[in-house]
């Protein structure tokens, strides 16, 4: 047995081990209270402000252009068909190259036609010699009715058959020039220059020749330089355009030639300028437009009739906007809208009113001023409300900033 000693001992270790499991669990219930108190801290720490890049409005001067839809149609064009009527003896030409006024194209045997103005020809000398023999038998009679030995019936009767042999000789000049005439249609000769087609007749061939465009069929050609391109209005720009003409701020295209700027298939941007030289007297009552026409400059030939173009036409007086790169436009519903860091650094949606893209930039109508920051690059963190880190983009020129977001 212990004595009281060893029971005193045994008390003073119990309290020691107690001690320390108590200093253990205070530290681990510290150590879980700081972790507990230190978590919620990190998640509620605010975010820091979105970058974007801002720019102001750009201000100049700026015209409005309509774009509607043309084909290009060649200022003149000749179906090439034979006056007269024989056997195709060669083609002069290659098919689709240019050829100038005047540059033989077909050859149709010309010796039937020779013949006859060999016969015209001995008919007019024929018609010579009997006016010839008139002359001298009314000179004749002439000088005898001075001595009442012919009749004045007799003179009255040679005078009557010369006038007979002078109409017969005239007669017989147009029979000849008319086989001349024949001789020389047997070459077709191009009427105007310009791009032949194919040739539709082929050596060997018969083909009918007439002047009332039941003849056959050669080839035809097309003028290409300069070239038209027609285009439709739509009644609410022909109005519009009207409007303008009355307040003085758009000239009338029917007595200017307003510009007009075109860009062909798979173009980006217009080739060609050109000025309105035609609109019809009235609107087609189908499709309510009307149909205009723009002479188009085509010097290095590669337009061709046929041809779909988008046509811009002057539809303003000069004026001064605001423009901003089209990629800061965002549409909410059925408004369109930009992002403007206010003077706090905070985002404002802006409703605004869209003009024309000018030179890859947007105008703006309605809804900016000159100061304002507008957000070009970014548009997808700003948040309507929340700080944004702004940084200022040089101003736009010409072209649009790419969003690098």
């Amino acid at each position: 047995m212990s004595g009281p000693d060893g029971s005193e001992q045994s008390v003073k270790k119990h309290d020691f081990v107690l001690a320390r499991l108590g200093a253990i669990a205070a530290f681990v219930g510290a150590t879980f209270a700081l972790t507990g108190c230190g978590q919620p801290a990190s998640q509620g720490a605010a975010p820091p402000p979105a970058p974007v890049t801002v720019a102001q409005p750009v201000k100049r001067t700026v015209t409005d252009w309509d774009e509607f839809t043309g084909r290009f149609e060649a200022v003149e064009e000749v179906q090439v068909r034979p006056r007269v009527g024989g056997f195709v003896n060669s083609v002069e030409f290659q098919d689709g190259a240019i050829v100038h006024q005047g540059d033989l194209l077909y050859v149709i045997d010309p010796r039937p036609f020779e013949a006859v103005a060999t016969q015209a020809e001995g008919q007019l000398s024929d018609a010579r010699a009997k006016v010839e023999l008139a002359k001298r038998e009314l000179d004749r009679g002439l000088s005898l009715v001075q001595t009442s030995a012919v009749s004045e019936q007799v003179v009255d009767q040679r005078r009557q058959a010369l006038q007979a042999a002078h109409a017969a000789e005239v007669q017989a000049e147009g029979a000849l020039k008319a086989a001349r005439l024949n001789i020389e249609f047997t070459h077709v000769t191009a009427p105007l220059t310009g791009r032949v087609s194919r040739h539709f007749v082929s050596p060997g061939n018969l083909v009918q020749g007439s002047d009332n465009g039941s003849s056959t069929l050669l080839t035809s050609i097309v003028t290409l330089d300069p070239i038209y391109v027609y285009f439709d209005m739509d009644e609410a720009t022909f109005i519009k355009y009207s409007k303008l003409w009355f307040e003085g701020r758009r000239p009338s295209s029917r007595d200017t030639a307003n510009p007009v700027q075109v860009t062909l298939a798979g173009e980006t941007k217009p080739s060609h300028e050109g000025t309105i030289n035609f609109l019809d007297n009235r609107l087609d009552v189908s499709t309510g437009t009307l149909r205009s026409r723009a002479v188009v400059k085509n010097t290095d030939l590669s337009i061709l009739p046929g041809q779909f173009s988008r046509v811009r036409l002057i539809g303003s007086a000069p004026y001064e906007a605001l423009l901003i790169p089209d990629v800061a436009v965002a549409t909410d519903q059925s408004r369109k809208i930009v992002f403007v860091v206010k003077p706090d650094d905070t985002v404002e949606a802006r409703p605004v009113v869209l003009g024309p893209l000018d030179d890859g930039l947007r105008v703006i109508r309605e809804g900016l001023k000159a100061e304002d920051r507008v957000i070009v690059n970014g548009i997808q963190r700003a948040r309507v409300g929340a700080k944004v880190a702004p940084q200022t983009a040089p101003a736009p020129a010409g072209g649009k900033p790419g969003d690098k977001s």
